[in-house]
This record gives C-alpha cells, sequence and structure tokens, in this order.
C-alpha cells in the first residue's frame, strides 16, 4: 500500500491575522470596482437664479462662483454648459422687479421665471427645468404666504395662491413643480390645481422635510426672500425632529407627491435615511447655500481641499439614501467627473 505523504498547509493560524479588508484597497482600481456609492452628474441638480433685467450676471457675495442672471444670453450659456456637463436639472429660483402682499409675480404669465422657463425650454428641450413653488421671493414681506391683520401666515388661502403659481410654471413648460412654502395640504391644492388644468401628469417634488434652518442665510441674500419681520418657525421644522419628518412625507405622499424631499441635507442625514427607510418614492436632498458657502470659504482660506471635501458630502448624501441631490457644487463636481471619465 502506498504511503501517504502528509502535505503540510502554509497557513498555520487561521485567526484574525487572515481577516485583511485592506487587500480591496490596494488600487485605485480595486477600490472603484468595490465601491459602493456612485455619484453622478445625473444625479445632481443645480439651483439657478434668475432676475429680471438683461445683461445680468451678477456674483453672489455670500457664493463664490454662483451668479444671478437675466432671462436673455447669460441664461442660454449657462443652460448650454450645464446640459455638456450631462448634470441631471436645474431648479430655477426668481427676483422680480416688483413685490406685494400676495406675490402676484409669482404667478404672472410673463414673470422673472416663466419667462426663463421658456427661454430654457428653447435652448435645450431634453433638460429637467424644475420650479420652485414658493412666495417668499415674491412677497414685499419675505413671508411664504398671505398674511393675515396679525401678521400670520393663512395657511388655506396661501395654498390657493401656490395652486395658481404651479399652474402657471406648468404652462410655462416647467418640468416638475416643487412646493417648497410647507404649507399644510399644499401638495393636495396643487395637485387639484394642475389636474384642473389639464396638468395631470406634471410631477410634483414636495419639499417634504424642510427645517426652520439657519443654514440658509446665503439663499436668502441671492434671493432677497428674507422675511422682513419674525421668522419662519411656524411653518418650517424643528431641527431637533426626525419622527415629524415621517409624519409631514407621509401626508405629501399621501396627497399625491411624486418625489420626496428633506432639505437642509448635510446635518440631516439622519433624516434622509429615515425617510429613505419608510418611502420608496424617489428621494431628494437639498445641500443648501451655507453648506456651500462654508465649504467655499474654508477652502478660499486654505484651510480645506475642496474638491476631496465636496466628494465627501456628495457620496454621503448619497449614502444616506437620497437619489436626487440638489447642490450648488453641481457644475464643478461634474467637471471633474467628466474629466476622469
Amino acid at each position: 500500500m502506498a504511503t501517504l505523504t502528509k502535505i503540510e498547509s502554509p497557513i498555520t493560524n487561521v485567526g484574525i491575522d487572515s481577516k485583511r479588508p485592506r487587500r480591496l484597497r490596494q488600487s485605485a482600481a480595486l477600490r472603484s470596482l468595490f465601491s459602493e456609492t456612485n455619484v453622478e452628474p445625473r444625479n445632481l441638480v443645480l439651483p439657478i437664479f434668475v432676475r429680471e433685467g438683461n445683461q445680468i450676471k451678477e456674483q453672489i457675495d455670500s457664493m463664490p462662483g454662483i451668479f444671478r442672471l437675466s432671462p436673455d444670453e447669460n441664461l442660454e450659456r449657462e443652460i448650454l454648459e450645464i446640459q455638456s456637463l450631462g448634470i441631471g436639472g436645474i431648479i430655477v429660483f426668481g427676483l422680480p422687479k416688483i413685490k406685494d402682499p400676495f406675490g402676484s409675480e409669482a404667478y404672472n404669465v410673463n414673470g422673472v421665471v416663466q419667462q426663463a422657463v421658456r427661454r430654457i425650454k428653447q435652448t435645450s428641450s431634453e433638460l429637467v427645468v424644475i420650479c420652485d413653488v414658493c412666495m417668499c421671493e415674491y412677497t414685499d414681506h419675505g413671508h411664504c404666504g398671505i398674511l393675515n391683520p396679525r401678521g400670520q401666515v393663512e395657511n388655506d388661502r396661501t395654498i390657493e395662491f401656490l395652486a395658481r403659481i404651479a399652474v402657471s410654471q406648468a404652462n410655462a413648460g416647467a418640468d416638475i413643480v416643487a412646493p417648497s412654502a410647507m404649507m399644510d395640504n399644499q401638495v393636495l391644492a396643487i395637485r387639484q390645481g394642475l389636474d384642473s388644468a389639464g396638468f395631470e401628469s406634471m410631477p410634483i417634488m414636495s419639499y417634504s422635510s424642510k427645517y426652520a434652518s439657519a443654514f440658509y442665510g446665503p439663499f436668502r441674500e441671492a434671493a432677497g426672500s428674507a422675511p422682513s419681520f419674525g421668522d419662519r418657525k411656524t411653518y418650517q421644522m424643528d431641527p431637533s425632529n426626525v419622527r415629524e419628518a415621517l409624519r409631514e412625507t407621509r401626508i405629501d405622499v399621501e396627497q399625491g407627491a411624486d418625489v420626496i424631499m428633506v432639505k437642509p441635507a448635510l446635518s440631516y442625514l439622519d433624516v434622509i435615511k429615515a425617510v429613505r427607510a419608510e418611502f420608496d418614492l424617489p428621494l431628494a436632498a437639498y445641500n443648501v447655500s451655507g453648506e456651500y458657502s462654508m465649504i467655499k470659504a474654508a477652502a478660499i482660506n486654505g484651510w480645506i481641499d475642496e474638491e476631496r471635501i465636496v466628494d465627501e458630502v456628495l457620496h454621503s448624501i448619497r449614502r444616506a439614501g437620497a437619489d436626487i441631490i440638489i447642490s450648488y457644487f453641481a457644475k464643478d463636481y461634474a467637471r471633474r467627473w467628466k474629466n476622469s471619465h
């Protein structure tokens, strides 16, 4: 009978020494192959500020690299660049010349947003155009709705105006309307208004969880939308709450929202994760102006590596569960992504 020779195993102690996750991190190619979370330009939406006038391109002091544009050749050039970068879409905010207690320029057929949407669609029929549905940029008091004699926002009267604004934007050619006023039943009123006007197929992206955040400061400069008195804590959400976000989102889903949103993003990643776990609709997150400006200011002072920080921020928002990221970094990120692919 042949004698079997025992072959010694090269591993004599299979234990903790054999567990080496670093094996999949040894090169850029390996790291890319096993990456769990990806951010592509098509996942991004860029906010656009349009103001009435001609040949306007104004730098926003608190937001380096972001401009107010008139709805003419300046806007057209911006749209062509955005399209060339493969960015998923834009969301449009307007700065009217005239403000009044009813925000009537928001639903004017020739309002600045309506002009801009028509110009954008003439320039690029394929780019997704989202219109913010709110009144704060258009009211002379800066609040997001109609005030009663005591200076309080009247919810039920306001949602009638929000529906009127949404229909006006749909008529101008918007692809999606996005109510941000945080009025109770705003989604239902807008859905009914759109359907009655023949826009049954118009999607609604609801700012379903919008917090009363200090991160909005630079935006309020950019859009000229700071309230002239008081604050918005009676209609925007308390930053300490997460269960309330789920209640607000559930109401919007039941009333016909097609896309839901959490705003801000970076300080509310836990809210994004909780909403993602509870609902299966497309989820957007707004990487807001204050988050942008902090990173820009630190980068200008040489304190951080802007590109790496932006990559981390956008990936963290996607990792938390957002399908879509609204971000002022969209063009910068898309340029780098395009150059590396």
